[in-house]
């Protein structure tokens, strides 16, 4: 048995018959990475969503090629597996609500705003065109193109969604970079945007260990920003809500909680239930 199935094999030993986001609460209580992986499942599914044909969103379809084989999916079949043995304690409930709700939960026990669920999607049988998901290398132009011009966020959204980037830390073998991006990577709050104008970022080359550039900060040198996180600040609009966040945390939760709603839905308008509180489903 591999190291990650031994890992799993424990997790699932301690989950308990306290409904739905207990179950999930525990699992991140016993392995605290399984929260941003949560996260990144979620978000990776429902940022497939095209408004042009209104093709991908949340289908549940990420366990299917090519979509599982995408390079911006590495890593997320752990994620999964964990998830498909709690989906055997609960039947009925598809792969895309569970994604969706254990991403919720995820943020909520990190520290998070609530954030309302809405229910009822049904799992697909076609993937979302690949390539899709945005380019972390990538500038402002990029990230308009793939948030406003693909999803149909507008800049408070998008600057309010990568805000998420205050949990969890890059992986060479996933990503091509590498490190968190705050001291606390199981803590979500504003502290992505107050490090990302507070701090000192130097740009550091890619080496045989993080094959793409990417930043460090001046100060600690153990912090990292992407070339798309560094994009925020050279854009007069986005750097605005940028600056709005690092100086008022509820802000930054209330507009993520908004924003999180919105791309959880994405490709589901008008055909889902709620909304519920995570706490209320299927305990």
């Amino acid at each position: 048995m591999s190291v990650s199935q031994n890992r799993l094999k424990v997790l699932n030993s301690h989950v308990q018959q306290e409904g739905l986001y207990g179950d999930i609460a525990t699992l991140i209580s016993r392995d605290k990475t399984c929260g941003p992986e949560f996260i990144r499942l979620a978000w990776h599914s429902s940022g497939t969503y095209d408004k042009k044909d209104k093709t991908g969103g949340n289908k549940g379809t990420m366990d299917k090629c090519p979509e599982s084989d995408d390079p911006a999916n590495a890593g997320l079949e752990r994620a999964r597996g964990i998830l498909s043995v709690i989906a055997r304690r609960y039947p009925g409930l598809s792969q895309a609500d569970l994604w969706a709700f254990a991403s919720i939960v995820a943020i909520e026990v990190m520290g998070g705003p609530a954030i309302p669920f809405f229910y009822g999607r049904t799992d697909g049988v076609k993937c979302p065109q690949t390539g899709r998901l945005p380019d972390a290398s990538k500038a402002a132009d990029h990230i308009r193109c793939v948030f406003t011009g693909q999803m149909g966020f507008t800049d408070q959204e998008t600057v309010a969604l990568i805000g998420a980037h205050a949990v969890g830390r890059c992986h060479p073998d996933r990503s091509g970079f590498s490190g968190p991006w705050t001291p606390n990577p199981y803590l979500f709050s504003n502290t992505f945007f107050t490090n990302l104008l507070k701090r000192t970022w130097v740009v550091n080359p890619s080496t045989a260990g993080t094959p793409n550039e990417q930043y460090y900060d001046n100060e600690s040198k153990n912090l990292m920003m992407l070339p798309a996180d560094i994009a925020l600040t050279k854009d007069p609009n986005m750097l605005k809500w940028c600056r709005a966040y690092a100086d008022d945390r509820a802000l930054f939760m209330d507009h993520f909680s908004a924003a999180y709603t919105k791309l959880l839905n994405l490709g589901w308008e008008g055909k889902l239930k709620g909304p519920v509180s995570a706490r209320g489903f299927m305990s």
